[in-house]
């Protein structure tokens, strides 16, 4: 498992929250389930967020999960997008995860780290989403719409579900997303 560590990067700047709303999630009046490069997704949930990004990793592989989502980005709002609090804190991704440490103490409650902070598997609805999400930096405050999605292969025994809940960690914790517009603000 390869991971990246950004601590020697350079502090984020600001004061207070610059990215302070919840993520907007619901579950009513979603798409029929489509077919995408002989996948089947299903929306699980409309979902918007605008949050810091808290790192990016570009994964280059040949399974299922890089065919589909080759970025990866780890979000943060609330106090996740205070540089008083990830100031302090390091962050990592790597197989599909996202990692984060402190050294003297968590800054914040670790059940708000959790609750503030997701990683986010980007499957790009077209060209415009996937470069826009390319351009996308470190404590760049960005605003992604689009779906929750589960996925399962047309052509073998294999499935990838989101999770739709925000306190939850661990495996099977990330947003499968279904990005249909994105941008920096």
């Amino acid at each position: 498992m390869a991971a990246w560590t950004f601590s020697h990067y350079p502090q984020a700047h600001g004061k207070g929250e610059l990215a302070a709303a919840d993520p907007l999630q619901a579950s009513s009046n979603l798409p029929s389930p489509w077919v995408y490069k002989n996948f089947t997704v299903t929306a699980r949930a409309k979902y918007h967020i605008k949050a810091l990004v808290l790192s990016k990793h570009h994964y280059w592989g040949i399974g299922n999960e890089d065919a589909l989502s080759s970025y990866d980005l780890a979000l943060g709002w609330g106090p996740m997008s205070d540089p008083i609090v990830i100031n302090q804190l390091d962050f990592s991704q790597g197989g599909r995860w996202f990692n984060y440490h402190w050294n003297n103490g968590p800054p914040i409650d670790p059940s708000e780290i959790i609750a503030h902070s997701s990683n986010n598997h980007i499957i790009a609805a077209d060209q415009n989403v996937l470069e826009a999400v390319q351009s996308f930096k470190r404590y760049d405050v960005v605003e992604l719409d689009g779906y929750l999605v589960d996925i399962q292969s047309n052509m073998q025994s294999w499935w990838w579900h989101t999770s739709l809940s925000r306190f939850d960690s661990g495996e099977g914790s990330c947003k499968v997303f279904w990005v249909t517009s994105a941008y920096s603000l």
